[in-house]
This record gives C-alpha cells, structure tokens and sequence, in this order.
C-alpha cells in the first residue's frame, strides 16, 4: 500500500475534526477501493494514531501519538524517523556529511548516547520527549554558528506555544525553561571549510521533555529538570511538534531575525550568575545581549565582558552561590 494512501486517508480524518466519515465516502474522496482505506486505517493504527473504526458510521480519528513521518506534516525535506538511535545529532551529522539537503530532519523516539553542551549527557527516556537535528546549510560564516542556536531557542517557544498553548523562557545560551525547571536543551555542531571559513553545514539537536516524569531521571537531574506534560498525556504528538519546531526553524533560516525576540525571553541579564568557563568559575552581573547574542556581564572588579560561550547559572545575590 502506498504511502500516499495513508497519507490521504491521515488528511480526510483530520480535516473531519474529530467526526466520523465513512468508508465509501473515504473511498469515492481518495479514489482508491474500500479495501484500500481499511487497509490504510490499520495501517495508521500500527503507526499510533488512535483512529475508531465502527459499524455504519465509518472512521473516526481521535487522537493518539502517531510516530512516523507522516505526523510531522507538510515538510520540504527529507525525513527520518527512528525508534532509536544512539544520537540524533550523530545520524544528521552522517547525513550532512553525505551530502543531505538543507532541512534533513532526523526524529527519534529515544536516544541512547544522547548528548548535550560542553561533553555531557542529554537524558532521553524513550517516548516521552521530542528528540530531533535538522540539518542546515546556510550561507554564513563559521562565527555566525551562534545565531543558528539563537534562532532554534525562539522556534521552539513559538511551537510550544501554537501547538501547547504554554511560554518558554530561555536561558542563555541554549537551554529553555518552564515554572523553574529545564524542559528543552539545544546542541549546535557545524562543518566548516577551513580555506573559505563559511560554514558547509549545520546540525541543531533539540531534545524537549515532553511527558517524562521524576521517576525518568537520575536524582541529580530530577531536581532541575521538568516536562510540559509530566505523566502525560500530551494533547499533541511527537512527531507532529517536531515538524512544528523544524518549520520554524527553517523559516528563520538563514538570517536567524529574532533576536529581540530571543532577549525578551532570555531571563538571565538582570541577575547575577556563576560563570563556568573554561579555566575558571567566577560571580559576575548578567547585564545584556548584545547584538552577537553574546551575554555581557560584568565581574566583582567592574570589567565588562562578552561571553560567546560558557555556562553560566543564576544565583540569588552577588555573595550566594
């Protein structure tokens, strides 16, 4: 059965919004035979739509988790999705080194080895989170790889909040927070051409937490880390909110416009924070961002500074740690 079919069949159902249509109907509307549509429906079934069947009434979509490529809807590149994978960022690198198409999207359903800043590791539990790279091919300079994370930040506060209904704060650089507790990390890698210093590609990874609970994390991160819909269930799938993210990525692609919009939701200037750079840790004064996105601050013995990278984490006052 073609992939079409199933794809025709997903599209009648939910522009039905939420009513049953029946099988002939179904059939006439995607020109195929009643059998093709049944075949079609169980087909959606396997993939974790929930969609009733019943006597003389026809096929009903109700909702569900669907996880295929399908549910990540009209998307102008590939997609791979996997139940599995050791890393997402891992598979679009390949891919991006193999050549992929700006806008490769890779999706998984757990990760394995999954990975976040500076080395550590990203906690994945299996089915309770979005955990998507794009692949990025944009025309700017290695040092432009920034905005890239910058833009990724505001496209998944702009998915969560069509798809969700709920605000996201950010966290310089890279992490996004809800009531207090961290709900989504990005990890931005890139190629670069050594000779020309533009950038060859990049690969956003974005894990978002989406119904993991405590129990899902080891103790040390479960009291910093949180999820939209704790315990479940999610009013939105998987896969449909990461095709969300990825279009509104790729829609701020390549120039990356929205960082007044990134500020807004950026919670850190105002406060002081511990500064974790490379060799050394330091009290300073969160004070902007600038146009770079770099965070300026400003240490205990009034230098000014402006930070590309690092790890910074807010404190109460200049003396509490």
């Amino acid at each position: 059965m073609a992939v079409s079919t199933r794809q025709a069949l997903l599209q009648a159902l939910s522009a039905a919004e939420g009513d049953y249509v029946s099988g002939q109907q179904l059939a006439r509307q995607l020109g195929v035979s009643r059998a093709a549509v049944h075949k079609a429906a169980a087909a959606l079934t396997a993939q974790g739509y929930a969609l009733e069947a019943v006597s003389r009434r026809g096929y009903r979509l109700a909702g569900g988790d669907p996880f295929c490529a399908e549910a990540v809807g009209a998307y102008p590149a590939p997609v791979y999705v996997y139940d599995t994978l050791e890393s997402s960022n891992r598979t679009a690198k390949l891919l991006a080194l193999d050549g992929a198409s700006h806008g490769t999207l890779v999706l998984t359903g757990h990760q394995s080895a999954g990975r976040g800043r500076l080395g550590r590791t990203f906690e994945s539990p299996a089915g309770k989170g979005v955990y998507l790279s794009v692949v990025l091919r944009p025309a700017l300079p290695a040092a432009g790889a920034q905005t890239a994370t910058i833009g990724a930040a505001v496209a998944v506060c702009r998915a969560v909040k069509a798809l969700c209904g709920r605000e996201l704060s950010i966290k310089w650089v890279n992490d996004l927070y809800e009531q207090g507790k961290k709900v989504c990390g990005i990890l931005t890698e890139a190629g670069t051409d050594l000779e020309s210093g533009q950038l060859e590609w990049l690969v956003v990874g974005i894990g978002l937490n989406l119904t993991a609970t405590a129990a899902d994390w080891p103790p040390e991160l479960a009291r910093k880390a949180g999820s939209l819909y704790p315990g479940g269930p999610a009013p939105v799938s998987r896969a449909a909110l990461a095709g969300a993210i990825a279009r509104e990525l790729l829609a701020l692609c390549p120039d990356f416009a929205c960082l007044d919009e990134y500020r807004a939701r950026c919670f850190v200037p105002g406060h002081w924070v511990t500064v974790c750079a490379a060799h050394e840790t330091y009290a300073a004064r969160a004070l902007s961002i600038d146009d770079e996105g770099r965070l300026v601050i400003q240490r205990e013995n009034g230098r000014q500074e402006a930070l590309r990278c690092g790890e910074v984490t807010t404190r109460p006052t200049k003396t509490d740690s």
